[in-house]
């Protein structure tokens, strides 16, 4: 009798036909979130999860899933699962980092690009009929080249951005808890600093973040009030590392004149002011969107569910 998979939400067939070749699966073809109480009737006699970040995996949870062997993340993230419970309960949590970096890189620099140019502005411009005639001061930008790129979070995705910045002419700033090596920084000329200084010589501001205790609100009022008031924010790491109360007010009030978000605070609810702007683009959390890519985090999470639950260690197994 083959071990048996409950994929919490719809994902690419080539990960189900992976997955199909060692498990019986229980696969959640309507594409939306289980709720608590489904997800538990559906993984109590699990031995392994395919989840995604919309799944919460807690202790209510793992205590009714004597059977479960590993919880295998369909994201690089992984802050929707209680690693500690995780430990108690004997649950590797696996995640599929690496695959996802350059997809995310492409996507964020198509919202710095798209918040800069006045994309979407301009494209509901024309689609309303408002289009009359060239205009010499119509959606006047902002302009990449020689402008200082900051990057908060200088990990694989963080430097991706910063190649795609140095490719437009752009001078490349970090901040890091850890310096990059030597050879990185000389590759893209990007120069660590503190964050302080990262807030105030930025252009465009890109966020790289892991979601911990230390990066919640890592952007938030003091912070939008330091940086410059031509300056840009991206988001495509996680929603809660800006506090979306204070970026709205600074978007309304000029203090910044823009921003970028594929990632929200409370997603998917999106802080109300938000929708109102002009001076923001929102995108529902599609940096990794991509056939190919989201074909390999699949296959990636099939592997790393199929290696637990036959004993070995999964390639991409996350420590607490």
């Amino acid at each position: 009798m083959k071990p048996r998979v409950v994929v919490t939400r719809r994902i690419p067939d080539d990960g189900i036909a992976v997955l199909r070749s060692h498990f019986d699966v229980d696969e959640n073809r309507d594409d939306r979130p289980y709720t608590p109480a489904e997800l538990a009737a559906r993984a109590r006699d699990a031995d392994a999860l395919v989840a995604l970040l919309t799944d919460r995996i807690d202790e209510a949870l793992l205590a009714q899933c004597p059977r479960l062997k590993v919880v295998a993340n369909v994201a690089v993230g992984y802050d929707n699962v209680d690693l500690a419970a995780a430990a108690r309960h004997g649950v590797a949590v696996t995640n599929t980092p690496g695959v996802l970096t350059d997809a995310t890189a492409d996507f964020a620099f198509a919202l710095l690009l798209a918040t800069a140019r006045r994309v979407v502005e301009a494209d509901r411009y024309v689609r309303d009929g408002r289009f009359h005639g060239w205009l010499m001061m119509g959606f006047l930008g902002g302009d990449l080249v020689d402008a200082t790129l900051g990057i908060a979070g200088f990990g694989r995705i963080g430097q991706a951005v910063a190649r795609r910045g140095r490719g437009f002419g752009m001078q490349i700033i970090y901040s890091d808890e850890q310096p990059a090596p030597q050879a990185v920084e000389d590759a893209l000329d990007a120069h660590r600093v503190d964050k302080e200084t990262l807030l105030e010589r930025s252009d465009y501001l890109s966020l790289h973040l892991p979601l911990l205790p230390t990066t919640r609100h890592f952007i938030g009022e003091t912070e939008l009030r330091a940086m410059k008031r031509t300056a840009y924010l991206v988001n495509s790491a996680r929603g809660p590392v800006v506090d979306e109360a204070a970026l709205a007010r600074a978007l309304r009030d000029g203090e910044i004149a823009g921003a970028g978000l594929d990632v929200f605070e409370r997603e998917p609810e999106v802080y109300p002011e938000l929708l109102e702007l002009e001076n923001v683009v929102l995108a529902p959390h599609i940096a990794s969107a991509t056939v190919g890519t989201r074909t390999k985090m699949a296959l990636i999470a099939a592997e790393n569910a199929i290696a637990a639950v036959s004993g070995a260690t999964p390639p991409n197994l996350v420590r607490a």
